[in-house]
């Protein structure tokens, strides 16, 4: 007997389980808040070379005298004063330009920023790249090493040890007076945010029916894009970065009362022999939900034990080897696409705050979506769809860039907020078709390796979403949604190769993968488990 039989007389998701899975979603929607805080704390606020002269310069022009001074001081463009030169003036009254040391910055949407505090400008912008990528290798770091952690010493103790990292992490990073120990930090709140996250979400899962998981997984990604929606909200009337990041880190110390709230995975209990202790948990959810269980649920010969496997296993044959590579390179692209869409949000034109605003709407529409059309459309339909809307909708940009004006600007900001909508319709997608794709001896194992695949796109987005301002020119605003929309599309057409899983069986093994069919048709059917395709 599995544990999902186990939950079979508890009642898939009743009303004890109900109470746990709110619980487990409080934190994603903090980690929402902890994660994308950097869309705000790393902005580059619009900025110029200060007036040597005058000591009390500021971005907003003071005055007539004010324009005058500067136009004296600091070159000019077609694109306004300059951001990284001024005049030095001979005794013969020629001038030369030079690089400044001192700028000012305009005010009127952040108050301060750490690369405004740092004067992270004029060839130092790439800074705000490596922060993030610090920020990404930290959840890179966190996904690998959560399975060991937890598996080693519980899911619960995992979940406090990262509470603490993420206050620590989080305090630090607000304090942090250099590049080097603000990097540390970023690493560190990285790390405590997708080990804070996943723990819980394993915790909440592990006591979820088979067919109720699929609602369990979008529902968790509602939490986490309702934590975009108050972090709009906080940075908005928070326009300073220090104290916007000890805001977010605030409610950590809150979550350590969960070591009182929150049981111990039964499963987790259940694979170290620890037999009394997991009855202990089930019996109180039993009696929560009103359901009588059988004296001998528990007895240790009649519970079956997971079989160990190999992700190597996925290798064996050129049909297992493409599939296996093109999920791994969709989940890749998806992430890359999804937290570089996110970040790019501060180099469109308008008002960060509602521009950021709409994606979030454009997320939650997304999810909303893939509720209701995943059973309606199929995994591979839906999927390919998806990204290649959302590829079209980033390379379509490049039109209103190079042929229209500042008019059209608006045009840009709808095309990538249509990507974000459908790239996060993908990466909800994506997620339940390779649970469904691989077979069960090595879905925990595919979806880990999906998960690091994720990472490692986190960690190149930041760079693509600086791109425009690292190149500069006509094409800079236009030019990262180019490359994301360049992956999705070939991500999407290479889905269409994938088999489709909607309706059928489970697989349980290998052979039950290799004969899943891209017409959805599935020749080992009496072998499997029905779950009307959901993680067993």
């Amino acid at each position: 007997m599995k544990f999902d039989d186990v939950l079979e007389h508890l009642g898939e998701f009743g009303l004890y389980q109900k109470r746990l899975y709110l619980l487990v979603c409080i934190p994603g929607v903090a980690n929402g808040l902890f994660v994308m805080v950097t869309v705000f704390m790393l902005a580059i606020p619009e900025h110029r070379c200060a007036v040597p002269s005058l000591s009390n310069d500021t971005y907003a022009m003071q005055g007539s005298w004010h324009e005058d001074l500067i136009n004296q001081s600091i070159p000019s463009s077609k694109d306004g004063w300059s951001k990284c030169t001024i005049y030095n003036y001979t005794e013969d009254g020629n001038k030369t330009e030079v690089k400044c040391n001192k700028w000012v910055y305009d005010k009127s949407q952040y108050d301060n920023t750490f690369m405004s505090q740092l004067n992270l400008v004029c060839g130092k912008e790439i800074f705000r790249s490596h922060t993030n990528l610090a920020m990404f290798a930290g959840k890179l770091v966190g996904a690998l090493g959560l399975g060991m952690v937890s598996d080693l010493i519980g899911r619960k103790k995992a979940l406090m040890i990262s509470l603490v990292i993420k206050m620590v992490s989080g305090v630090g990073s607000a304090f942090a007076t250099d590049v080097v120990t603000f990097l540390v930090f970023r690493f560190l709140s990285g790390l405590g945010a997708i080990t804070c996250f996943l723990t819980a979400y394993v915790i909440g899962m592990e006591l979820v029916g088979p067919s109720k998981r699929k609602y369990a997984g979008n529902i968790i990604m509602l939490a986490w894009v309702t934590g975009l929606f108050i972090l709009g909200l906080l940075a908005y009337f928070i326009r300073d970065w220090k104290n916007l990041t000890l805001v977010i880190t605030f409610p950590s110390v809150l979550f350590l009362s969960y070591w009182l709230l929150l049981p111990e995975s039964p499963r987790w209990l259940l694979s170290k022999g620890r037999y009394k202790e997991a009855e202990e948990i089930i019996r109180k959810a039993a009696k929560v939900n009103q359901v009588d269980l059988p004296e001998n649920l528990f007895d240790k010969s009649s519970l079956e034990t997971t079989v160990d496997a190999k992700i190597s296993q996925m290798f064996t044959t050129p049909r297992l080897v493409a599939m296996s590579l093109i999920v791994f390179f969709n989940w890749f692209v998806a992430s890359v696409t999804y937290y570089g869409l996110t970040l790019n949000v501060t180099n469109l034109s308008g008002d960060v705050y509602l521009n950021f605003t709409i994606g979030n709407i454009a997320e939650t529409i997304a999810y909303i979506l893939c509720i209701i059309l995943l059973d309606r459309l199929g995994r591979k339909v839906l999927h390919c769809s998806v990204m290649l809307i959302g590829g079209l909708a980033c390379l379509s940009t490049m039109f209103p860039v190079i042929y229209g004006d500042d008019f059209h600007q608006w045009i840009t900001i709808a095309l990538s907020m249509m990507g974000k909508l459908a790239i996060s319709a993908a990466y909800a997608t994506i997620y339940i078709f390779t649970a469904e794709l691989f077979p069960t001896v090595l879905r925990n194992t595919a979806l880990g390796s999906s998960s690091t695949c994720s990472q490692i796109g986190g960690m190149i987005s930041p760079y693509i979403a600086d791109l425009g301002i690292l190149i500069g020119g006509d094409l800079k605003t236009a030019l990262p949604l180019i490359v994301f929309g360049t992956v999705c599309v070939t991500a999407g057409l290479l889905s269409l190769i994938l088999p489709e899983t909607l309706n059928q069986k489970l697989p349980e093994n290998i052979e039950d993968t290799k004969s899943l069919k891209r017409n959805g048709r599935n020749k080992a059917n009496l072998r499997m488990t029905e779950t009307n395709g959901n993680i067993s």
